[in-house]
């Protein structure tokens, strides 16, 4: 292989760039034979300088007598001259197999952009590889032999990504008559064959239009180009878009694109490029001592509220992510944040993931109700021709990004179970139609759920209004529970953010209240990411680690601590403490670091990724049953400062009620809560126990609520 950076041949030759652009198909051959004839002239060059500077060193005497020898035999040395000369010319005839590869900088066209015009014409097409075929072998050039009368030909394969070789119907030697329809057969030893993949190149996920369908079409690559892109894979390629289809007969044919160069777009942005005035103000703005909120401001500012603040800050965190690590045994850990956001409706879940999904540099929204197993992570898919090829899922796709999935609690328990993987080791493993391999999947994942009932219940516990496996939950960096709190300041508040949004003559009231000075908007956030991806990888510092290890025991005692209280020893915690919590430490304070670009990671984002932790998965975590949810993300319970005894009288309340209606029996609603107000309990205490019992399905109302039927 040889690459050509197109640039320099610019620099060189305009109009052979020119020409190059114009008609690929011509000027490459050419370039590839000329590059052949060059490597020729090379190899002389340098066997004659060896040979020469081996004569050099040999004694007088040796030459003394081999210029006796000449002279004797001059006629001989004349014909040995002779014999080298061709021999050289010969070994310049040597038919080398070099192929060229172009490289650098090309306006690109993206794939939705291909036209009619663009064909035999080279151009520059982004994408993302969603599909691989095995190598094949494809032939360059076939030699046939008549069966008969053993006459020899060499056919030419036809270009395509399906390229047949059409053998001589009619023998081609000196009776042809005498060897009957199709004689020839295929002579592998004597033919040239050259390794061919077919690769399926899609638009990326985040530059296709809303409401558009993704575009993608087939691509061939040939020789040093196969195997170098898997699934997943973000690419530029160097290709020639090519015609193919109804065999030169039909009006309409297929597009495909013949690659002619590849290089490989760094999903994270990694390998993305600066300008040194863009490179200062990334700078100055990470010295700012203010950054942090500044960020954290402009995580969807059109969404308002107390309970959001560290929802947004957990979200700055994600976006930034913490430091991917590679252990000497070869151990992989991964350096991104997953996030979820549990919590009833209506409070801006899919808002903020749908936000997330546009201000990352790799983003994908899918809905868990809509998504199967194979469509988050690979599937094997069998074509026309009878071939299987791995397809891509969703966190394939957003390899290096963040895979936002709504509507999470929604997905069959089997689908959930397929991402476990990619989660925690970010690889997918496929063994499936005779085709095993592992795919990357680098991808953060920031997933919205709501509780069992619907909305959450104050009078059950945390693990009976999560219904998520503790297996899934470990995996989440910070789990948010977000309420919605029935409080009057608070209503108010958000009615008249809501009608801001509304009405046409608070427009103006309306930008100053959801972009403060000195935020930034979502391209210059997003740039900004990628730059501290690139730029920065903290480390985390000796002191910054003992606060750490001294914080994460003290954490596991408290949670066994209050397990203990609460509900004896044989009790087990709703989201499982592990060492995986203790890692997700470690990456909320490298993220902290990173967005200040800081090399290492201070003693004060280890605090604040404390906080974080406490406010969201341990807050998620807690067993009290009434005053659980106090420190979460929606502010305080609904029971408004209900403490034990507001518990205790609940359960009594609840416990009378089961005894007096037994399972299958109807009761008037009104007779029943006036014989518990007449045996002392409290009338809206029953009323909110009803509605309980209710909303879990254990009564159902008829005739209008006015009958109660107990059903389980």
């Amino acid at each position: 292989m040889l690459e050509i950076d197109v640039a320099h041949l610019g620099e060189y030759d305009p109009s052979l760039l020119g020409y190059l652009r114009e008609s690929p198909s011509t000027i490459l051959p050419e370039l590839e034979i000329a590059s052949g004839h060059a490597l020729d002239t090379l190899l002389y060059d340098l066997t004659q300088s060896t040979t020469n500077t081996g004569t050099a060193t040999q004694g007088d005497e040796d030459n003394n007598d081999n210029n006796n020898n000449n002279n004797n035999n001059g006629d001989g040395n004349n014909s040995n001259n002779n014999n080298n000369n061709s021999n050289s010319n010969s070994s310049a005839t040597t038919d080398w197999s070099i192929q060229i590869l172009l490289k650098g900088n090309l306006a690109t066209t993206p794939l939705r952009q291909i036209q009619s015009q663009h064909i035999h014409k080279l151009i520059k097409c982004p994408g993302i590889v969603i599909s691989a075929t095995p190598v094949q072998c494809r032939a360059v050039k076939l030699v046939v032999r008549c069966n008969r009368c053993m006459d020899t030909q060499t056919v030419a394969s036809v270009d395509g990504p399906y390229g047949s070789v059409p053998l001589p119907p009619r023998c081609q030697g000196i009776e042809p008559k005498e060897c009957g329809p199709f004689p020839y057969s295929i002579v592998a030893d004597e033919s040239i064959f050259s390794d061919r993949q077919k690769l399926k190149l899609q638009e990326a996920p985040e530059k296709v239009p809303t409401g558009e369908m993704p575009r993608s079409v087939m691509v061939a690559v040939e020789k040093g180009l196969v195997d170098k892109a898997p699934p997943g894979t973000r690419v530029a390629l160097f290709c020639v878009p090519t015609l193919f289809g109804g065999g030169g007969q039909s009006a309409v044919q297929k597009v495909y694109l013949r690659c002619v160069g590849m290089s490989k777009d760094h999903p994270s942005g990694e390998n993305a490029r600066f300008t040194p005035a863009e490179e200062e103000a990334f700078g100055q703005f990470a010295r700012r001592r203010d950054a942090y909120e500044i960020l954290t401001r402009s995580i969807a500012p059109s969404i308002q509220g107390s309970y959001t603040v560290d929802i947004k800050k957990a979200l700055v965190c994600m976006l930034m992510g913490g430091t991917r690590k590679r252990l000497p045994d070869g151990m992989r850990l991964r350096g991104d944040i997953n996030v979820l956001l549990l919590g009833d409706p209506s409070t801006a879940k899919s808002q903020f993931l749908k936000f997330v999904g546009k201000a990352s540099p790799v983003g994908i929204y899918t809905s868990g109700k809509g998504s199967s197993a194979a469509g988050l992570t690979a599937s094997v898919v069998k074509n026309a021709q009878g071939e299987f090829y791995l397809e891509g899922g969703a966190m394939v796709l957003a390899d290096g990004g963040i895979v936002c999935i709504d509507e999470f609690d929604k997905m069959r328990p089997q689908d959930r179970v397929a991402i476990h993987e990619a989660m925690e080791q970010q690889t997918i493993s496929i063994a499936k139609a005779g085709i095993t391999t592992v795919l990357n999947s680098r991808s953060a994942v920031l997933a919205a759920a709501n509780p069992v009932f619907g909305r959450y219940d104050d009078f059950k516990s945390a693990s009976e209004n999560i219904d998520l496996m503790t297996t899934i939950l470990s995996r989440f960096d910070m789990i948010f529970l977000v309420r919605d709190i029935r409080e009057e300041e608070r209503d108010l508040m958000i009615c008249r953010h809501v009608m801001g949004v509304h009405i046409p003559i608070a427009e103006n009231m309306m930008r100053v209240a959801t972009t403060g000075q000195g935020d930034l908007d979502v391209p210059t956030m997003k740039k900004y990411i990628q730059y501290c991806k690139s730029r920065c990888k903290p480390t985390l510092s000796e002191e910054a680690g003992q606060v750490l290890t001294s914080s994460y025991v003290k954490i596991r005692d408290d949670v066994r601590k209050s397990i203990l209280r609460s509900q004896g020893e044989d009790a087990q915690a709703t989201i499982p403490i592990t060492v995986r919590q203790l890692e997700a430490l470690v990456r909320i304070s490298e993220s902290l670091a990173k967005l200040r670009l800081d090399s290492e990671v201070r003693i004060e984002d280890v605090n604040e990724a404390l906080r974080l932790f406490r406010v969201s998965t341990m807050a998620a975590n807690s067993t009290d049953q009434t005053n659980g949810m106090a420190g979460g993300a929606g502010g305080q319970s609904i029971l408004s400062g209900a403490g034990a005894n507001n518990r205790e009288e609940f359960d009594r309340a609840q416990g009378f009620l089961r005894c007096r209606l037994a399972i299958g029996s109807t009761v008037n609603k009104q007779k029943l809560i006036e014989e518990g107000s007449g045996q002392g309990y409290n009338f809206m205490t029953m009323v909110r126990v009803l509605s309980a019992m209710a909303q879990r399905g254990e009564i159902l109302e008829r005739n209008q609520g006015r009958l109660l039927k107990r059903v389980k």
